[in-house]
């Protein structure tokens, strides 16, 4: 029975003219030969995204139907767990730098992606990204800037997530604010004398409400990962999902694909309490009014599904003084966020340069 799926992930495509591994390439619906070109176009499918029943997955009845076995690699560093294509050269983590050694690869099962939201740029146009931002970057170590000047510390990672959708109904108790002004006497001393004066003061008007809500809840993002450091910051995780392709192991090819270790329960539980969040924003606009408060709300979620998807983002990590710095560019949208470390001796001698020039200005002052 796991055949079929994994030959649909683990396939390796390779150049009708020189034999060589095809590449995805971002951007596109192609694979190419990085060595002589050739390219192959990804066959397109009319089929649409399979939504799986979450109640057989989380009862386990149907946790094999749509599953397979990956090789995967662990970082003993920073937890990360990585499926590296044969053809990516470094075998070092995406996340931290550290060695991966190919011995250690294990045989693991996954739920099979449901869906990928290819790269819509290349490694060399991430790296450009990165470059310029940090070249405005203040305060910089100067090895920072020249660490930036290999793109091979500018890695693609297709990051997994768990996606949710829900019929949500609720009802909820609760008050509706309503403002309204009133005129308030105060004093003030107007040329020596005291004189009162009115103001208008803000009140709120509260008013007891029920009622139910109901909506569609479409592709609740829940992270499906998580390491020691180096998470993707929130600026960076946000993706056009409207993009997304049916899952073809075609777009993995030349990428790090990094396997979920959030399992889909606990993905389930995070889901939950955003579309409670979802539900509250829900009722506070059905209560209307200028505020409002919600003393309860009961909440269902039916019709449950959910779709393990894969998302891109480029990672490069950096060491400065045995820290480790995490620099993220969204694989569709280029935005990009990080951390950085700062120059002790840049921020010295400004501060030195600015104590100077105001001492100079004292001692002129003071001729």
């Amino acid at each position: 029975m796991q055949t079929e799926p994994q030959q649909k992930a683990e396939l390796k495509k390779s150049c009708v003219n020189c034999g060589a591994e095809l590449l995805y390439a971002p951007g596109t619906t192609e694979l190419q030969c990085e060595y002589c070109n050739y390219t192959q176009e990804i066959p397109l499918t009319e089929s649409s995204f399979e939504e799986l029943e979450l109640k057989a997955y989380l009862d386990s009845v149907g946790s094999q139907s749509h599953s397979e076995a990956i090789t995967m690699l662990q970082c003993k560093n920073c937890g990360a767990t990585q499926h590296i294509e044969e053809n990516y050269k470094s075998l070092h983590c995406v996340y931290c730098s550290s060695p991966l050694v190919i011995e250690d690869a294990t045989k693991e099962e996954w739920i099979l992606p449901g869906a990928v939201l290819p790269f819509q740029m290349t490694q060399d146009k991430a790296h450009q990204v990165f470059q310029k931002w940090v070249s405005g970057l203040w305060w910089a170590p100067n090895k920072l800037k020249k660490a930036s000047l290999d793109p091979q510390n500018t890695k693609g990672l297709y990051a997994p997530y768990w996606t949710f959708d829900a019929q949500l109904y609720a009802n909820y108790t609760g008050q509706r604010g309503d403002y309204y002004y009133v005129s308030v006497p105060y004093t003030t001393t107007v040329n020596g004398k005291t004189v009162t004066r009115m103001r208008q003061e803000r009140r709120t008007r509260w008013t007891p409400v029920s009622g139910n809500i109901s909506g569609f809840v479409d592709d609740t993002l829940i992270k499906a990962s998580k390491q020691k450091s180096g998470a993707i910051p929130q600026m960076v995780a946000r993706w056009n999902l409207k993009e997304l392709k049916p899952f073809d192991s075609s777009y993995l090819a030349g990428f790090v694909t990094e396997k979920y270790t959030i399992p889909l329960q606990e993905g389930h539980i995070e889901s939950n309490k955003e579309a409670r969040k979802i539900a509250e924003r829900w009722a506070c606009r059905d209560i209307g009014g200028d505020t409002q408060r919600i003393s309860s709300l009961n909440m269902k979620l039916t019709d449950e599904t959910f779709k393990h998807i894969l998302l891109p983002v480029y990672i490069s990590a950096y060491r400065y003084k045995n820290k480790r710095y995490n620099f993220f560019v969204n694989g569709q949208t280029g935005a990009i966020s990080g951390q950085r470390p700062y120059s002790f001796w840049k921020i010295f001698f400004f501060v030195l340069f600015i104590l100077t020039i105001i001492g100079v200005i004292i001692f002129i002052t003071n001729q």
